[in-house]
Order: C-alpha cells, then sequence, then structure tokens
C-alpha cells in the first residue's frame, strides 16, 4: 500500500523512503546502489591520500611516529563507524546521524544533529573545492584559482544531478585513478628503499625519533581522525543501498553497514602505508621539520620529489587536484541527502523534500548545498587567507553530530527501544509522544512495519553492554578529546551555529505548540 502525503510536481518525497524500493513515479529515492558504488563514495570523500596534505604538521607534532599516529586514529574512529553500523540497521534512512538521534533521543536532539552535521557537510565540500582550484591554478597559473574552483563546483554538480549512479561511476574512475597514483608512490618507495637504503631506522614511523612520546602521539591523532571525516557520508545513502523490495536484508542496512565499516579499514592501511613509506623516506628530521613549520605543508611533495624525482611530485599533485573536486562531489552528495531528509520531516523548506521524477535525486536539495558551497569556496577563493580561515571552521559541526550518534546508541537500545514497538500512524510514520517522528507522507519504518535491520529490530534480544554501552562511550570519549584540541576559532563557530540552530529548534517548536494549541 503506497504511503500517501506530499503531493506535487515529483509525487511525495516521504512516500517509501521508510524501506520501499520505490521509484521515480512516487518521488522515493531509488535503491541502486551496490556495495561497491558505496563504498566509493565514502573513499571519495575521505580521498586515499589524504594524509599528503598536514603529513608534515603529523610528523613533527608525533616526534616522528606519524604511522603510529594513523593506527590510532584508525581504532579511535572505528568506535564510530561502529555505532553507525549499529544505527543504520535501526533506522534505514536519508539524512544519517540526524535520523538515527531522532530515534535515539528524541525531536529535538535529532534535530540539533543535523543541524551541526549540516554545517561540515556544507563546509567540507568547499573546502575541497577550495583546493582543487589552488592546485589546478599552479599547473595553469593564468587562470585564477577562483574560476577553478567555480569550474569544479559546477561540474560536479552537474553530474550529482544526473543521477546517484552516474556519479558513483565517474567518481569510481576518479578514485580509481588516486588508487593508481598512490600504487606509482608505493611502489617508487619500495623500489628506492630497496636499492638505497632508508635514511632512518625502520621502526621509527611506528616508535618515534628519539624515543616514544605518548603525550605528541595524541596530540597528533587528534588532528588524524579529520583525514577520516567523510566515511560517514555512506550513511546517508541508506534509502538507495540496492536490496530486496523492502530494503532490507543483506542488500539494504546491513550492505551500507558493511560499507561504512569497510572504508573505514581500507582508509586506515591506505594512511599507515603511505605515511611509514614517506616517514622513512623524508629528507629532514621531525626536529628539522617542527622548526620550520612553513615546510610542513609541502613535506610529503618535497620527499616525493627528493627521493624519487619532480614527476612523482607533480602527479601526486594533479591527482590531489582532481581528488579533491571529487571528494566535494561525495560531500555535495551527502548534504543533499541530509538537508532532503529534514525538509521532509518539515524541519527544513519542503520544496527540498522534493525527488526528480527523471534523475531520482533530490535536485532542489543538492542545489541548494551547491550554492551555500560554491559562495563559501569562491569567497574564500579570493581572499589571500580564505584557505586558512575556512579549514580552521570545518570539523567541530561533524564531531558534534558524532558524539550525538554514540548518545543515540546508547538511547535507542537501553531506553527507547526497551520500550516496545512505538504506535504507528495510518501511513506507517513513527509517532512518538511529542509528535511525528517521519514526515508528511512516511516515517522511519518499512511496509513490514518494521524499523530496523536484522540486528536492530524493535522488541528484539537485550542490548550488549559491549557493542551498545562500551563502544559508544570511548568512542564519545574519542570525540570530546578531539573538540577539545580543536582550533578556538573552530570552537567559537560551532558554538554559534550551535546557539542560532537552538534558536531556530525554539520557534519550530513554539511554532508547533501554537498550532496544536489552536486545533485544540
Amino acid at each position: 500500500m503506497p504511503v500517501t502525503g506530499g503531493g506535487g510536481e515529483e509525487g511525495a518525497a516521504g512516500g517509501a523512503a521508510g524501506g520501499g524500493g520505490g521509484s521515480a513515479a512516487t518521488g522515493a529515492l531509488r535503491r541502486t546502489l551496490t556495495f561497491r558504488d558505496l563504498l566509493v563514495y565514502g573513499l571519495l570523500f575521505i580521498a586515499p591520500m589524504a594524509p599528503v596534505g598536514i603529513f608534515g604538521a603529523l610528523q613533527a607534532t608525533s616526534h616522528g611516529a606519524v604511522t603510529l599516529v594513523y593506527l590510532v586514529a584508525t581504532v579511535a574512529m572505528a568506535f564510530t563507524a561502529f555505532s553507525y553500523a549499529q544505527m543504520v540497521r535501526v533506522a534505514p534512512r536519508a539524512g544519517s546521524v540526524y535520523t538515527y538521534a531522532r530515534v535515539g533521543l528524541g525531536e529535538g536532539a535529532g534535530f540539533v544533529a543535523g543541524w551541526m552535521a549540516m554545517l561540515d557537510y556544507l563546509l567540507i565540500p568547499a573546502v575541497a573545492y577550495l583546493f582543487s582550484g589552488i592546485a589546478l591554478h599552479a599547473l595553469v597559473p593564468s587562470v585564477h584559482p577562483w574560476v577553478w574552483t567555480a569550474l569544479a563546483v559546477a561540474v560536479t554538480t552537474l553530474l550529482n544531478l544526473s543521477g546517484v549512479r552516474t556519479a558513483a561511476r565517474a567518481g569510481f574512475a576518479v578514485l580509481a585513478m588516486e588508487i593508481v597514483v598512490l600504487a606509482v608512490f608505493v611502489v617508487s618507495a619500495v623500489v628506492e628503499l630497496v636499492v638505497h637504503g632508508a635514511p632512518r631506522g625502520w621502526a621509527e614511523p611506528l616508535t618515534g625519533e628519539g624515543g616514544f612520546s605518548a603525550g605528541a602521539v595524541l596530540a597528533a591523532v587528534s588532528v588524524a581522525v579529520l583525514s577520516y571525516l567523510g566515511f560517514d557520508a555512506i550513511a546517508s545513502f541508506a534509502e538507495e543501498a540496492g536490496g530486496g523490495e523492502d530494503g532490507r536484508g543483506p542488500g539494504g542496512p546491513d550492505r551500507v553497514a558493511r560499507a561504512v565499516l569497510s572504508c573505514l579499514v581500507v582508509a586506515g592501511v591506505l594512511f599507515a602505508v603511505q605515511t611509514y613509506l614517506a616517514a622513512l623516506l623524508m629528507p629532514v628530521s621531525a626536529a628539522e621539520l617542527a622548526a620550520r613549520p612553513a615546510e610542513q605543508g609541502a613535506a610529503f611533495y618535497a620527499t616525493a620529489d627528493s627521493a624519487v624525482g619532480r614527476w612523482l611530485q607533480d602527479l601526486v599533485a594533479v591527482s590531489k587536484a582532481v581528488g579533491a573536486a571529487f571528494a566535494a562531489l561525495a560531500g555535495q552528495a551527502a548534504a543533499g541527502r541530509l538537508l532532503f531528509a529534514m525538509a521532509r520531516d518539515r524541519r527544513l523548506p519542503g520544496a527540498m523534500s522534493k525527488v526528480d521524477a527523471g534523475s531520482g535525486v533530490p535536485r532542489r536539495a543538492l542545489l541548494g548545498a551547491a550554492l551555500v558551497t560554491l559562495v563559501a569556496a569562491v569567497g574564500a577563493a579570493r581572499r589571500d587567507d580564505g584557505l586558512a580561515q575556512l579549514s580552521s571552521i570545518v570539523n567541530v559541526g561533524a564531531l558534534t553530530a558524532f558524539g550525538l550518534l554514540h548518545a543515540s546508541v546508547i538511547g535507542w537500545f537501553w531506553v527507547r527501544g526497551r520500550r516496545g514497538r512505538p504506535p504507528l500512524g495510518r501511513s506507517g510514520e513513527l509517532v512518538g509522544r511529542s509528535g511525528e517522528l517521519g514526515g508528511r507522507g512516511g516515517g522511519l519504518v518499512g511496509r513490514t512495519g518494521e524499523l530496523g535491520g536484522r540486528t536492530g529490530e524493535l522488541g528484539g534480544g537485550p542490548p550488549s553492554v559491549l557493542r551498545h554501552a562500551m563502544v559508544p562511550l570511548l568512542g564519545l570519549a574519542v570525540v570530546v578529546a578531539v573538540v577539545v584540541e580543536a582550533s578556538a576559532t573552530a570552537q567559537l563557530v560551532g558554538g554559534v551555529w550551535l546557539v542560532s540552530g537552538l534558536v531556530v529548534l525554539a520557534v519550530q517548536h513554539g511554532g508547533r505548540a501554537r498550532a496544536g494549541g489552536m486545533r485544540g
């Protein structure tokens, strides 16, 4: 029985959102993404060579133990990845952490999680676009960086608007190129080490130079975890992951959960390998690098140049320029799904809840995300300090949302989920005591009336102390530690954005309360 409501030129966006296979005819997102597609989106957003830009800073901060830093960071972020895997089975919907916080903590917390994630889903792509523009300007100096930046936004937006599978195929081609370039670096570095030996001890990238310093490693980990931001975007495609007619089983939520975990593991291995080889070939020590902060940003490129040749440095630079634009493509796609989900639940203007009948993507939400990103990226590209300013304010939003994700796991499995199956409205939406949890046309349940996947069904077995308490608590501790280490500017911007979100939430709550009073 199709879910009703919403209406409009592209159909009710909420229809079939809860789990039906759907089609463009009903305005539902299409379940066409394979496991490979999901993995590609995650790795694109992260970027296989993400450590290149901060390699020098991490090498200096950790006293030379940069590879250990990434191994620890991978374990630290695994707690967040595991929490995503738990909640995507509970609520396999677009919106990611916004949806999970609504289910696990309630309406208000869900809005705050979505609001904070929105900040980074819009600004991280802007940083990536700007990086691409700067890199292309270095190759073609006659064209200003803002022109290249705007062009990158236009091209990737058109790909996203053409359909999720088209964008995934283009992303796969770019990801393959990045992997090839990384493989060229790895092979060249290994040959150099075999022929000429390592300038420093083979264990130094794991133990540090002149002795191990736990404090230095942990300080560097607080920065390194930011390299992994993006794997979580996979969860925003939960309604587009291929599966059975109701979107469940190995092809639905389980596929998304596996992709989230696999993306983190693959990224961790790639990061560890490239930083280990680069650290062995570094022409200067970590102490010398720490004394020359101006050289830290180009340390990876300088290592490739001195150890192998200028051709490898240029190859890595081109790969980063193209890869950054397509990392932004994945980020823009995730931002569009977040805006779509919040609009479907009437938390943002309803126009963004429409799904295009031809391409099966939330066109208006994508265009809205692209416009904000374009303004931020081009505006920063026209300033000499634009990259530094923009980079300093990202990440806090996503980290705050991660914290609410971990709290949602505890809230759902230990409190809300143990109360039994919530009451269901006529259209199958999940209704809480304070009102609808679903959108106008559909909620968090599939046609079978179930809310979660095989391991997250309402009324299931008792929660696990390890999976549903210890893991999210450890993940929350990691998030708090990283936020504390964030720059003052990032904390200020994050705080202002949070306060503005609370104001919006209060206004919406007041409006709904008045509307309810009038109906009463």
